[in-house]
């Protein structure tokens, strides 16, 4: 096994047991993750002098369990990335597909709106949004799904004019097909590889961003619970009980280096010129 095969292969064993975690750990450690039990408060790893297996991964402030806590924080912390990142491919895609397509006035102007969302900073829009209209599960969800868009609509389009003038697509409209087979069998197919690519940057990007968020204490609010929320509420015992921070913070890094790892991985499997080059 070469070397790209063997951390391929370690990236794909992490994300699964990551993925498994988030569907069976419930099942599988079947602990309440908001019992509080303060005589059993910054209880350490089992490994440590005071630890036990009662709560492998040790406690919070609370007494909650960590692994329990993990385990749900994960799902939800996944969950939003991964609602959050469709909705901002689909609506910057599609912003992209419409610019690249009319050209003209209507791309100076969806160009103009992509520039101006450019220019302000997704925490303060955010920060802002959450202080005017409060802080719900699904105002964060649509939050997290327009972080980034502006990025998907400049790849986009410029896939699209560059697609409209391979030849290609010049072949395709000789023939008389409508532009939604032009796009829809042609163009998008043959884009598609770097927005997957984009899109496996921006899940680890909405993961951190949720984590700062919940680290300002405006982001996932009690009675659920993120990783960010878990690693803002860890910053305080980073010398008596590292466990609270380190655990969301160690999931957090994993989850990002496999995606990247396996998204590029996937970009070589899907792009055309590089198949043609094996």
């Amino acid at each position: 096994m070469t070397r790209s095969r063997m951390v391929l292969a370690i990236a794909a064993l992490i994300l699964g047991g990551i993925v498994f975690m988030m569907f069976f750990g419930s099942f599988i450690w079947q602990v309440d993750p908001a019992k509080q039990n303060l005589l059993s408060r910054l209880v350490g790893p089992f490994w440590t002098e005071k630890g036990s297996w009662a709560h492998p991964l040790g406690t919070d402030r609370l007494g909650r369990d960590m692994l329990a806590r993990l385990i749900v924080a994960t799902q939800i912390s996944v969950l939003v990335a991964l609602l959050g990142t469709v909705i901002g491919a689909v609506f910057g895609s599609l912003i992209g597909v419409l610019s690249g397509h009319f050209e003209g006035k209507i791309d100076s102007v969806l160009m103009t709106i992509v520039d101006i969302q450019l220019s302000l900073p997704f925490i303060l829009i955010a920060l802002t949004c959450v202080a005017f209209f409060g802080n719900s599960f699904t105002l964060f969800i649509i939050l997290m799904g327009l972080y980034g868009w502006e990025t998907y609509a400049r790849l986009a389009r410029g896939l699209v004019l560059s697609a409209k003038r391979q030849a290609y697509s010049q072949a395709v409209i000789a023939l008389g097909a409508s532009p939604a087979r032009l796009y829809l069998r042609h163009i998008l197919p043959n884009i598609a590889s770097a927005l997957i690519v984009q899109l496996t940057l921006t899940v680890p990007a909405i993961i951190l961003l949720e984590s700062a968020l919940s680290f300002l204490g405006m982001g996932i609010q009690p009675p659920n619970t993120s990783l960010g929320q878990i690693l803002g509420e860890g910053r305080d015992y980073l010398a008596t009980a590292w466990w609270i921070a380190v655990w969301p913070g160690l999931i957090i890094f994993l989850v990002t280096l496999s995606i990247s790892v396996l998204g590029d991985a996937l970009r070589d499997r899907l792009d055309p010129a590089l198949r043609a080059r094996t």
